[in-house]
Parts: structure tokens; sequence; C-alpha cells
């Protein structure tokens, strides 16, 4: 969570990324019992969207040993 210095204290954009990937890291638990049909094709495209950026990650790798 953000830390205001003072009252009305506008955040750098530093303060805002660190506040960002903090909340990006955080674990979020999934309860398939209470999901509905959107949360499952959430999920779905989360992990094809995971898959697609590591098999990017992992050309693009590829291509600098080379």
């Amino acid at each position: 969570m953000m830390r205001r210095v003072k009252k009305g204290k506008i955040s750098s954009k530093t303060e805002k990324m660190i506040t960002l990937q903090s909340a990006k890291a955080e674990d979020v638990e999934f309860s398939a019992m209470e999901a509905d049909h959107d949360d499952v094709e959430a999920l779905r495209r989360s992990e094809a969207a995971d898959e697609r950026q590591l098999k990017k990650i992992l050309d693009e790798t590829s291509k600098n040993v080379d």
C-alpha cells in the first residue's frame, strides 16, 4: 500500500510503480467451487497468455544464444 508522507501529497511515478509491482506479486486465492463461467474463461485466457509470453521469451533467448 502506498504511504503518504503528508496529506495531499501526490505520489511520484516511482512510488506508483513500486505499489503496482507489489500488488501484482500478491497471491490470489481461486476457488473452483465459487467460480462462475466468466472466472473460468478468464483463467483459461490468462494461462494461454502466460504460455505465449513464455514461448516468446524462450524464442528470443535462443536467438541471442545462436
